[in-house]
């Protein structure tokens, strides 16, 4: 170690490499006041990049006059608190990424290009004028929804809203005010410094507690000020919500802030709704959907406390907070908090961490557990909490299993299923459809030579996208117009083959010509504001008839949906992945959960070839504890997590023996390492080929977690020292959820 005169700066460069940085302090500065979690800018080769400051070290194991000085320090006070940097810290080592992409991963994209942390001046908002509240009164827009609409909402918040909080309302939203202002009826006035964000209407009173829902709100109240892990178990439809707005409420009332996590976007109108319903104030929001200068006003109104409660989806766990007091993570089990690239955390074990080192409370809510979730109550890691009935008196809605072997079919819906539509649209309810597949048909075939629209970069199938006129792989995003001839053989027989939520659009469409439609999925509700809106339709009774992919699934709220009916069950039946029947399982429940929510009972149909399964009958005559019982009890007999520890190292070439080549030799070099390790591989990935380059993985498989992270920690830095090969790309997936 060579020592310097003043300190060396310790940087997290954003970069692919395992390893920090050091770097002189700016010329002419002075060091002394530097604290780790400030960002710094600094030349990385040829380049000028932002680097976030780790430590102060008095030496470096580098000659000092190789040095170079940082060019400029960017903030006065570290970004992200003490607990954060100490996540972050964690989840570095234990996934076993580069440190400067898990920093930057912390940070909005802004603040990574060297944007200065500041909030911006508070946006105007909009206000009803007296002759608004006059055209109000007077029933002027009857031929104008969309301004009535507005306005509506405007006369309920005295203090206005700003446009980012309209913009959910309807279609257009700007082009809407524009058109409200120039007749007068309301103005865009400077904000009230005194009451930054929306006072909203009178708080509503809260619906009272069932004894379940009581004793699950003591027990975490009395928790507070503690690290304690809850699992909040509890039926779809049995005011989980509730509980969680009891405890933020609890929160503030001790001047602290709580941290909400759902899995997806489309969960987060909803709760939005139901906190600004309930809490006055600033309430910052956390998602992809937003633009780069939202997510930074938001992270920064939760930093500076002047946000009481942040929501948002996986990122969000990082985001700093002045006094946190809760932290909760909606649908624990969704797959959809484990980033499935570069690094590989998952949002809900990094929650549990983070509570941890603030010793305070996490609450994990879902109807239907991870296994890992219920093997760690088991063990009394986590105390459950039980909520097993529904609010309101409301049952469980009956699990019909329909058998389609042998049966006619239009366009996928079976005769007995139609039929059962029709009894519950004619009682004037809304009837759900559940299709885990967009797009209008899974592949197009020539009927005379038997060719199959193939994705020419990868092992699948390009799904038919009628209304655009485009074959689209859904896994590399490849798009081409749809053949009009055969390319094989010329012929113009060109059918679509199977069922997606377009498709079945269309057939409901002819069947049931005068019911309005909503249809949920990715494509449908691309534009942004258009899955507010979609929702306040189906919530109004506009329409009826909902069909849709797990977007529909999760979490919503349809108290008239008294019917669902899930049309094609089998394509989960039998995955490759050992997590495959969990999975399926949970999806069939959470669809099955949208069904009699309200005083009305509802069923679910399931259509199936399979009648027979073990997973559907369990689910239909036992529900998912005993599902759970059973596969918790096949994990352990072959020793699969949660009764073992997995990581999962892939690797991807434009050639399919290079791939394998270079698994061939990490193994080799993992073997004289692996006490206590099963190496197992390699072998083709589920999909080999995807986006061109084909892929290939080694699965580690350890009883004891510390023997797996000895292993990875001396094999991954001989990987790394090992000379790069071109065209081969590798990476660690610690914990991974799927294989794929």
């Amino acid at each position: 170690m060579a020592t310097v005169s003043g300190s060396i700066l310790r940087v997290a460069v954003p970069s692919p490499l395992d390893k920090t940085f050091d770097y002189l302090p700016p010329v002419g500065s002075d060091p002394a006041p530097l604290q780790p979690g400030v960002r710094l800018r600094v030349p990385f080769g040829r380049r000028h990049v932002v680097g976030f400051l780790l430590e102060l070290a008095p030496d470096t194991a580098l000659d000092p006059a190789l040095l170079r000085p940082a060019l400029k320090v960017l903030d006065t006070e570290p970004l992200l608190p003490a607990d954060v940097l100490a996540l972050l810290r964690w989840a570095q080592h234990y996934y076993h990424h580069p440190p400067g992409e898990v920093f930057a991963t912390a940070l909005p994209v802004l603040l990574r290009q060297g944007e200065a942390a500041t909030l911006p001046e508070l946006l105007p908002r909009w206000r009803l004028t007296a002759a608004g509240e006059t055209a109000l009164a007077a029933a002027a827009l009857r031929r104008a929804p969309a301004q009535r609409a507005l306005l509506d909402h405007l006369a309920q918040f005295p203090a206005g809203a700003t446009a980012a909080e309209l913009r959910g309302l309807t279609r257009n939203s700007s082009t809407v005010l524009r058109a409200l202002q120039a007749k007068g009826w309301i103005v865009a006035a400077a904000p009230d410094l005194a009451a930054p964000d929306t006072i909203a209407l009178p708080p509503v009173p809260p619906p009272p507690l069932n004894p379940a829902q009581a004793a699950a709100v003591a027990a975490v109240s009395a928790a507070l000020d503690r690290f304690q892990v809850f699992l909040l178990d509890g039926v779809t439809g049995s005011g989980k919500t509730e509980v969680y707005l009891r405890l933020i409420e609890a929160v503030l009332a001790r001047g602290q802030q709580a941290l909400v996590l759902t899995p997806e976007i489309g969960l987060t109108p909803q709760l939005l709704a139901r906190c600004r319903e309930r809490f006055p104030g600033p309430l910052a929001v956390l998602h992809s959907g937003l633009s780069d200068r939202e997510r930074l006003t938001a992270w920064l109104l939760g930093r500076a406390g002047q946000a009481r409660i942040v929501a948002g989806t996986r990122s969000a766990v990082f985001a700093p907070l002045q006094a946190p007091g809760l932290l909760i993570v909606d649908e624990e089990h969704d797959t959809s908090y484990k980033q499935q690239d570069g690094f590989r955390y998952h949002a809900r074990d990094l929650a549990i961490m983070r509570a941890r080192y603030l010793g305070i409370p996490v609450l994990l809510g879902s109807a239907t557990p991870a296994l890992e979730s219920l093997y760690n109550a088991q063990r009394g890691r986590y105390q459950t909490l039980c909520l097993p009935e529904r609010v309101g008196g409301g049952r469980e809605p009956a699990i019909e299993i329909l058998d389609v072997r042998r049966q006619p079919l239009t366009e996928g819906l079976s005769a007995p299923l139609l039929a059962r539509m029709r009894a519950h649209l004619a009682r004037d309810e809304q009837v759900l459809l559940f299709l885990n597949r967009r797009g209008f048909s899974p592949v197009l075939l020539c009927h005379e030579c038997g060719w199959l629209s193939l994705c020419q970069n990868c092992d699948a199938r390009m799904t038919l996208h009628l209304r655009a006129r485009r074959l689209i792989c859904h896994h590399c995003g490849d798009s081409r117009p749809v053949d009009q001839i055969c390319p094989s053989c010329g012929s113009v027989d060109l059918r679509p083959i199977g069922q997606g939520t377009e498709r079945l659009d269309a057939a409901l469409r002819g069947a049931f010509p005068d019911i309005d439609r909503a249809r949920m999925d990715r494509d449908s509700t691309r534009r942004r504001g258009s899955l507010e809106t979609l929702l306040a339709d189906i919530h109004t009774g506009g329409r009826r008839l909902l069909l849709g992919t797990q977007m529909l699934a999760k979490g919503h709220h349809f108290p008239e949906v008294t019917l669902v009916g899930i049309i094609d069950a089998d394509q989960g039946l039998y995955g490759v992945d050992f997590r495959a029947s969990e999975r399926m399982a949970q999806l069939i429940l959470q669809v099955a959960g949208r069904a009699g929510r309200a005083e009305k009972p509802g069923t679910v149909l399931i259509q199936t070839h399979h009648p027979d399964h073990p997973l559907l009958r369990v689910l239909a005559t036992q529900g998912y504890p005993a599902f759970a019982a059973a596969a918790l009890a096949e994990r352990q007999l072959t020793m699969l997590p949660p009764f073992a520890h997995q990581a999962l190292l892939r690797a991807e070439a434009s050639d399919a023996q290079q791939a394998h080549a270079f698994l061939d030799t990490a193994r080799a070099l993992a073997e004289p390492h692996a006490s206590g390790v099963e190496l197992l591989g390699p072998a083709p990935a589920p999909m080999e080929r995807r986006a061109g380059r084909y892929r290939a993985h080694l699965v580690l498989l350890a009883e004891q977690r510390p023997d797996l992270h000895r292993l990875l920690h001396i094999w991954l830095a001989q990987l790394r020292a090992a000379p790069r090969q071109a065209h081969l790309r590798w990476s660690l997936d610690v914990d991974p959820a799927e294989l794929y």
